[in-house]
């Protein structure tokens, strides 16, 4: 069994606010730093003992000392815990700030939380056309609009245009009640989000009365030409093939378009080939398009999400080798027809 070690430093500076919000409430910051790298955390005044392996130990120290750091400048809170650990945990110390992009908006700046994250900041910065592909809670869509509010504030782009297909777990828009606008804002709630986040709620409101911003269900794009505007189609999973065509065919001159979506969610009938899949087929290799696959140690919501997906793919891969096993026994069967 290895041997348990002892490190113990000081904080510095010597701050009663600075130290309590370090700790957060009930000590759940250190609690949480405790149970991700697997050590134990005594804090007497500002005094730290970590006890632990010696790697880890040191591994914690690096942590505590950059979360000190931090609480003298901005608020701590259990999911900025949670980022920092996530960071720590997929990302050497001396290469993460080489990694690590930011996004500039007035009201606030957006960091990227892994290299997968940078990739995607700078495919679309360089190309046109860029495709987000992955798991939920990898920032595919946030980081889109990110860059939308930024490219319309530095107006590179005259307008945002939001779009996602009408499918949600088998439901369609006619049968919600309401107008257009009543039907569609549920299926654009998590682009909504963010542009109040990076925006303010009044800001946001007023560019979608002057159109500016633009909220559209995917069949509402059909015979358009988009110029100069950033386009973002979430959900693309649950696009046709056909829509997916008519959408990209939409892209006008001075545009970006980023498509972002999750292949293994498609609520689409299980007849019906995800325009997402096919597309993926389709423009592989043609210069001009960026694609970034994002993988579930990308994900940067609560730890459990990403286990979650991890296990997820792991029974996919468990049934699709179980089908294959069946599909050779029975090829190899021997035929049971009389002589």
């Amino acid at each position: 069994m290895s041997a348990l070690h002892r490190l113990q430093f000081r904080l510095d500076p010597e701050e009663n606010e600075q130290l309590q919000n370090f700790c957060g409430w009930h000590n759940e910051h250190l609690a949480q730093i405790e149970l991700r790298l697997g050590v134990e955390i005594n804090l007497h005044g500002f005094q730290v003992a970590i006890t632990g392996l010696a790697e880890r130990i040191h591994k914690a120290q690096e942590v505590v000392r950059l979360l000190y750091a931090m609480s003298g400048e901005e608020t701590l809170d259990p999911k900025k815990v949670h980022l920092l650990l996530h960071e720590r945990g997929h990302h050497q110390a001396q290469t993460l700030d080489e990694e690590q992009v930011l996004i500039k908006t007035r009201r606030k700046t957006i960091k990227t939380r892994n290299k997968n994250q940078a990739d995607y900041i700078a495919s679309i910065q360089a190309h046109d056309v860029n495709f987000g592909i992955g798991p939920a809670g990898t920032g595919k869509t946030y980081l889109a609009v990110a860059c939308a509010v930024e490219a319309l504030e530095n107006e590179r782009v005259r307008r945002i245009v939001l779009t996602r297909p009408a499918v949600e777990a088998g439901e369609k828009l006619g049968f919600l009640p309401g107008d257009l606008s009543q039907k569609v804002d549920p299926y654009l709630r998590p682009l909504f989000d963010a542009l109040f986040e990076m925006m303010g709620f009044e800001t946001v409101e007023r560019l979608l009365e002057k159109n500016v911003i633009e909220v559209a269900p995917l069949a509402f794009m059909r015979g358009r030409t988009l110029n100069e505007s950033f386009i973002i189609l979430d959900e693309a999973q649950n696009t046709s093939t056909e829509q997916m065509k008519m959408f990209l065919t939409r892209i006008g001159f001075g545009s970006t378009a980023v498509i972002t979506g999750d292949i293994t969610q498609c609520d689409l009938p299980r007849h019906q080939k995800s325009g997402l899949r096919h597309v993926i087929e389709v423009l592989e290799g043609v210069e001009g398009i960026g694609f970034t696959f994002y993988q579930a140690q990308d994900v940067v919501r609560h730890r459990l999400v990403q286990k979650i997906v991890q296990a997820y793919e792991r029974h996919d891969r468990r049934e699709t080798q179980r089908k294959e096993a069946l599909a050779a026994a029975r090829a190899i069967e021997p035929s049971t027809g009389s002589d």
